[in-house]
């Protein structure tokens, strides 16, 4: 129920009379509230019951009544008034909203209408339409009967019949003794018809001249043609006709017979008379096109008609690419023929002659120079500085259209039209070290064709790949700008035709890439002409991985670049110098793996095959019988059968082919068992986002009683809850106890509070924190392992190295020295992440280095070239299965003991090993896939071989 301040009504109505006997005028509309309460409803019914004759009581009922404001009332038929009662005081001030009483509902189904009060103080009020409705036919105040006009003070009555007389007061027309009948609905607005007036004068006017001129130049044309006929017809000597003959010579049109321009009278009468049909059928299309623009606009603001031409103008040019030389060819033609027609007037020349001169003068503003007289002099130069206006024009548009071709080069938005050619899609610090690998596996074929589309301008991706400084061997690099995620931008660099393509993650965070990554691979799905060849995806996260090769199926290979450096530098921190022996294999520099079928090798146990390539070291089948695995070490009873291919590690794929068995002298291997595995303590520098997954790997290959010790700026109880959720068991780890320490590891007594000195390897993380810059990290990392180096230097005592003559090329300072004689005590792995710091690790020899955007190039671009190679990766990387492993010369042969390469093979064999390269005790460099392996040399124990063995 509503409340509001009511205020008094306005008095009763002037034409309201006493005595009513004939129907009051309709009330003034009210402009205030007032609410009776339930007790005074009775004192009020009362005295307009007896108020009800005439007289003053029917004037006191009415005041009373006036006095009552009600806002609602209903359109049912109004009961029958009640009795006659005394008037009543006036109700209190209080405004309620009373519910009709459903038993007076009307036809309509009790429909209620929602009157609200208008205040007075805003003018009257204008009531809304409403459909008209029969009126009900209401007593009049003279036929009720009057009633004694003396109302008691107070009328007991119980609620029910209080809450009824409410009821019955506000159903009762208060304000408006009978309703008023509403106007029929307004007819919808129509549009304007359009009006011809203006234009019929025009019509007609038009229409007349051109009947009136065509006739008489038909008429004109008839006389000259009957009077040519007839003189030629007649006697030469007639006196008649020669008198005819010279009144003709001498006649007006004589000039027009003798320059032959006659004949153009039936084209201009035919024009003439189609004049008037096409501006009727302008005026009617004019008409039809402006009233559906009048319906379309209905009551819109009308828009001036300067704005409506520029806007059709606008969208005319923007819409068609010819229509600038349509509108000049258009104006060079109304030029020509304007022209024309001046001179033709103003000058004794006839109409194509004319014509030409217009034209001369268009196309050489110098031709006017030999006009005689004022009226052709005036005409001829208005015709040249139009011709200048209109060359001026074409010259701009031509200029315009070579400067958009040659911009549209410029930006890299034309087409490449190639094929078998590698598509990388994206921009990445990783691009240049790919570019490199590219280049270098396509010497050996001439070169061949990488086309890189990113959202880039074009010159600035030639100008950064220029900076590179390095010699891509003929392979061409073409770049263009646009999206890989716009279809078009696709097809514009032949994608459905690239024998590999390459989808670099961007320099967002981990989710962000990899959501990017997965939009890429969806619109290379969409592309209708199908895809060619697989599509190498480098993801960020490794639990992102199963969700982009559901959305690609089988043309997907996945390369996570954490996970693979972080596999890495676990590896290579347990087995020092592994580093330098993938780079090897995972470039296209030295070494690589390589997959090939030799039909002449069918039938052959692989104990034969591994010594059958004098130039490749094999290490692996792809057997066909399993849907084309690879199984990697097999072993040497297993034959080769039709449809195998051979895995080996070559320097190129053409530089390798089977060979006679060469003569082998096994001997006798030396019964030395592999040692086991000790504890270890190992120290993590930073935190990475996939630090879980380097855990899980470390558990898999440390012995029980290992330590890892993680010292990082993250809170302890943070650290917990982040392994946790990804997905790492901290109460499952048996091989492992981890450690938390908190710090900054650029803080040197921060470090100065860990036992530096007594961990057997340190790896220093590219911190999650600063991993989107490049500099950034590989600035700390570098400040973290010199200060390291520097603490573990102070707290080890100095010896003087067993072969100082390692360091003779590099040692500069007893500083320098000491780092590296701390450095043989502890193994300390950096993650490098810019190729120009590995530099600075490198020359002082201080640390055993990853490089990681190198090592992730390089496995792209292995995987672009061979989408099969990705399978070995995986079982490489992978804490199960065969592993690359640094073994001492002391499980293979004797000391001093002269043996071929072929020999070792084969010894190794022994320990379900493959040898695939060596690092003599005198070098720093292994080689891989040595040369001449069956020639005999002398082997010291303090070699060291690397061999594929099959995991523990």
């Amino acid at each position: 129920m509503a409340e509001s301040d009511g205020g008094e009504a306005e008095g009763p109505s002037p034409g309201t009379r006493a005595g009513g006997g004939a129907s009051p005028e309709p009330r003034p509309q009210l402009t205030k509230s007032r609410t009776i309460s339930g007790s005074a409803s009775a004192s009020i019914l009362a005295a307009d019951r007896a108020g009800g004759g005439g007289g003053s009581g029917g004037g006191s009922g009415a005041g009373v009544r006036d006095s009552i404001l009600v806002r609602r009332s209903s359109t049912a038929p109004l009961p029958p008034p009640p009795a006659s009662a005394a008037p009543a005081s006036p109700a209190p001030r209080r405004l309620t909203v009373a519910v009709d009483d459903p038993s007076y509902a009307g036809p309509n189904g009790g429909v209620l209408d929602r009157d609200w009060c208008y205040p007075s103080f805003l003018g009257p009020h204008a009531s809304r339409p409403r459909p008209p409705r029969q009126q009900q036919q209401t007593p009049t105040r003279a036929d009720r009967p009057s009633a004694n006009p003396t109302v008691p003070p107070r009328v007991a009555v119980s609620q029910r019949e209080e809450e009824k007389s409410l009821a019955s007061v506000v159903k009762r027309s208060a304000l408006l003794e009978e309703r008023r009948p509403l106007p029929p609905p307004l007819p919808p607005v129509r549009a304007p018809r359009f009006d011809l007036s203006p234009y019929l004068p025009l019509l007609l006017a038009v229409t007349f001249t051109s009947s009136t001129l065509a006739i008489w130049q038909w008429v004109k044309v008839m006389g000259l043609q009957e009077k040519i006929r007839s003189c030629s017809g007649g006697n030469a000597g007639d006196r008649e006709d020669t008198e005819k003959v010279f009144w003709i010579d001498k006649d007006h049109g004589s000039a027009f017979i003798n320059s032959g321009n006659w004949n153009l009278a039936p084209p201009s009468t035919i024009f003439a008379l189609a004049v008037p049909i096409f501006l009727f059928k302008y005026i009617d299309q004019l008409r039809r096109r402006q009233t559906n623009s009048m319906r379309a606009r209905g009551s819109e603001e009308e828009v001036p008609l300067k704005k409506r031409i520029a806007y059709k103008v606008d969208v005319f040019f923007s819409g068609h690419p010819y229509a600038k030389l349509l509108a000049l060819l258009l104006a060079t033609i109304i030029l020509i023929a304007s022209g024309g027609i001046a001179l033709y007037v103003v000058s004794g020349s006839g109409f194509l002659e004319a014509l030409w001169l217009s034209w001369t003068f268009v196309a050489d503003s110098g031709n006017h120079a030999d006009q005689v007289g004022l009226g052709p002099r005036f005409v001829s130069v208005s015709i040249s500085s139009g011709g200048m206006l209109v060359f001026a024009t074409m010259l701009g548009l031509v200029s315009d259209a070579i400067s958009e071709k040659v911009d549209s080069w410029r930006k890299g938005k034309s087409e490449v039209i190639e094929i078998n050619h590698i598509l990388i899609l994206g921009w990445s610090d990783k691009l240049g070290s790919l570019l490199k690998q590219l280049a270098i596996a396509n010497k050996s074929i001439g070169g061949g064709v990488v086309v890189v589309l990113a959202e880039r301008d074009k010159e600035e991706m030639e100008m950064d790949i220029a900076k590179l400084e390095f010699d891509f061997m003929g392979t061409s690099v073409i770049c263009r700008s646009g999206s890989p995620l716009i279809l078009a931008d696709l097809k514009k660099v032949s994608v459905s035709k690239a024998r590999a393509i390459i989808v670099l993650a961007s320099d967002e965070n981990a989710d962000q890439s990899d959501a990017r990554a997965l939009r890429v691979v969806l619109s290379l799905t969409g592309v209708k002409e199908g895809l060619r060849g697989h599509i190498v995806v480098e993801m960020s996260d490794l639990d992102n991985e199963p969700l982009v090769k559901l959305v690609g199926g089988e043309l997907i290979e996945t390369v996570v670049a954490h996970d693979v450096i972080g596999r890495l530098m676990i590896q290579c921190a347990l087995q020092p110098g592994l580093a330098q022996i993938w780079e090897d294999i995972l470039g296209f520099e030295n070494a690589e793996f390589y997959i090939k079928r030799w039909p002449e090798l069918d039938g052959m146990r692989f104990g034969d095959v591994l010594i059958s390539f004098p130039d490749a070291v094999p290490c692996g089948v792809k057997v066909a019988s399993r849907d084309g695995k690879i199984l990697m070490n097999p072993d040497d009873e297993y034959v080769l059968r039709e449809g195998d291919e051979v895995l080996v590690i070559a320097e190129d794929d053409d530089t390798y082919a089977p060979a006679p068995l060469p003569e082998v002298n096994k001997g006798f291997l030396p019964n030395i068992p592999t040692p086991p595995k000790y504890p270890e303590k190992i120290l993590f520098c930073g935190w990475r986002r996939d630090i879980h997954d380097m855990i899980m790997v470390l558990e898999a290959f440390l012995a029980p009683g290992s330590e890892l010790w993680m010292f990082n700026e993250v809170p302890e109880k943070e650290r917990e809850f982040k392994l946790t959720d990804g997905g790492l068991d901290i109460c499952g780890l048996t091989n492992i106890k981890l450690v938390h320490k908190e710090g900054n590891a650029v803080i040197r007594r921060h470090l100065e509070n860990l036992p530096l000195e007594t961990f057997d390897s340190i790896l220093i993380l590219a911190d999650e924190s600063v991993e989107d810059s490049i500099v950034h990290s590989d600035s700390r990392s570098l400040a973290t392992l010199l200060l390291i180096r520097d603490i573990q230097s102070k707290r080890l005592p100095f010896k003087e190295l067993k072969s100082p003559h390692r360091y003779n090329g590099f040692c500069h300072s007893a500083w320098i020295r000491e780092m590296q004689h701390a450095s043989d005590k502890s193994i300390i792995i950096s993650e490098i992440l810019d190729s120009r710091t590995r530099n600075l690790v490198s020359v002082s020899k201080i640390s055993d280095y990853v490089l990681s955007n190198e090592l992730v190039s390089m496995a792209l671009a292995m995987v672009a070239e061979d989408k099969q190679i990705n399978r070995v990766l995986e079982e490489l990387f992978a804490e199960e299965g065969n592993e690359m492993c640094i073994r001492s010369a002391e499980f293979y042969l004797y000391e001093q003991e002269e043996l071929s390469f072929f020999d070792i093979m084969v010894r190794a064999r022994e320990r379900e090993e493959i040898v695939i390269g060596y690092r003599l005790a005198n070098t720093d460099q292994a080689i891989i896939n040595p040369e001449h392996k069956s020639e005999i040399r002398k082997w010291s124990l303090d070699d060291v071989f690397v061999v594929i063995s099959k995991g523990d």
